[in-house]
């Protein structure tokens, strides 16, 4: 009930309002049925921009540190979250990975809509990067087809350290099912799920139209924290970005 509340009567319109999404390739995402929608993640409000576009429900798997936030911003945080439907997600090891995967495949052997960002965390340059295994591995248990998404324009409108998101016209583009039957009985591959992967972020890469890093996110943002700090001696500052003009 709270997940439709936000959805048509709080969260929705204002977002529609904020950003005027233009929404392409929406005929992509099946009516009913399970299915992994896997996009690429450029500004928090990703995860409330697809949910209010989206016909039917999606759940999301959101990173632990949303539901464990301190202080009240915290608390509040963690109970829209939660009240939304969304699943923790604990990134600190490989068994953390499993678990999340498990939560996942929960969510499709129900018959529900999973959504996931491959990368990982949340690009803080805008550039698409190594997507994680997790995705294929869900999608070659469950066998359910994997729609890749492309948000367009979100880094803009919110970039990292950006607490209140600037108007800006945004899109949303959907792309055609990809389906990995022919693996069926290979999810224990470490080959075959890096190859389903990359197929997935090659994907979103051709709706999306970002330059491409083959390096995982956090690990190109680790180096260059470092290589900033070690330069200044320094804590690396901040970064800005400039304001895009409106569209």
């Amino acid at each position: 009930m709270f997940y439709l509340v936000l959805k048509y009567a709080l969260i929705g319109p204002l977002l529609r309002l904020m950003f005027r999404p233009r929404i392409e390739g929406l005929e992509h995402v099946p009516e009913s049925g399970a299915a992994i929608v896997a996009g690429n993640h450029l500004s928090f409000s990703d995860h409330f921009l697809m949910p209010a576009i989206l016909k039917r429900r999606i759940t999301f798997l959101a990173k632990a540190e949303y539901f464990t936030g301190p202080g009240v911003r915290g608390r509040l945080t963690a109970a829209f979250f939660r009240s939304a439907g969304q699943i923790p997600v604990d990134r600190s090891g490989k068994e953390a990975g499993q678990a999340a995967i498990r939560e996942g495949l929960g969510v499709l052997r129900k018959g529900e809509l999973l959504g996931i960002y491959p990368e990982g965390t949340r690009s803080h340059d805008g550039r698409l990067y190594k997507g994680k295994v997790g995705v294929a591995a869900m999608a070659l248990k469950a066998q359910v087809p994997v729609i890749p998404c492309a948000m367009i324009g979100t880094f803009e409108a919110q970039p990292p350290g950006q607490v209140v998101p600037r108007f800006q016209r945004v899109t949303i583009r959907f792309g055609e099912p990809l389906e990995f039957s022919r693996y069926a009985g290979m999810d224990g591959e470490k080959a075959i799920l890096r190859a389903v992967t990359d197929e997935i972020m090659y994907a979103i890469l051709g709706l999306s139209g970002q330059e491409y890093v083959d390096k995982y996110a956090a690990v190109v943002k680790a180096e260059e924290t470092a290589g900033e700090t070690e330069e200044s001696g320094r804590p690396a500052p901040r970064r800005r970005f400039p304001r895009p003009p409106l569209s």
